[in-house]
């Protein structure tokens, strides 16, 4: 399955690309499945996308959980809470 995934502020960041298109293994099914494979690249990867980390993610520009199925040619999108002030 084909992804695109895009990365926005502290975790663009901390990866050093703002995106990517992604070839994913079948066992990858949800947007959790996608943090957990990201993860398994190590070093920064694995820090940014870190399981006790807050990160929001997005799939097809909709905030999303983990358990939600991911399918060819969507768009997940990880970054950290938004505060202000």
């Amino acid at each position: 399955m084909h992804i695109q995934l895009r990365f926005f502020a502290s975790v663009r960041e901390a990866l050093g690309t703002a995106e990517e298109n992604l070839v994913l293994p079948a066992h990858v099914r949800t947007v959790g499945d996608v943090r957990d494979f990201l993860r398994q690249r190590g070093g920064v990867w694995a820090e940014a996308l870190a399981e006790g980390r807050a990160l929001r993610m997005a799939c097809n520009h909709q905030m999303t959980g983990a358990g939600t199925a991911i399918s060819e040619g969507c768009e997940v999108a990880f970054f950290p809470p938004v505060t202000g002030g």
